[in-house]
């Protein structure tokens, strides 16, 4: 799996430094180095989206305060299937 993070301006402004972060942390906490990939970028041309997101092909909107709460929905659970 495939994690990518706008770090952009815009998203870089709502918080995508953080949302970073936390999916570091919960990569690790998890110990999941060997099965979920996380990756910057720049502009995804979706600035007003807020802090842009990818999984592989699936695009999301992640604000810093929901990030652990996504990440549990939407990448935990699918890797531990």
């Amino acid at each position: 799996m495939k994690i990518t993070v706008c770090i952009g301006s815009s998203c870089h402004i709502k918080g995508s430094r953080q949302v970073v972060e936390q999916f570091q942390t919960l990569i690790s906490e998890y110990n999941l180095g060997d099965r979920v990939e996380l990756a910057g970028t720049f502009c995804m041309g979706k600035c007003d989206k807020g802090v842009c997101v990818t999984i592989d092909d699936d695009f999301f909107s992640v604000a810093p305060e929901l990030a652990k709460e996504f990440f549990v929905e939407n990448v935990l659970s699918k890797v531990r299937r």
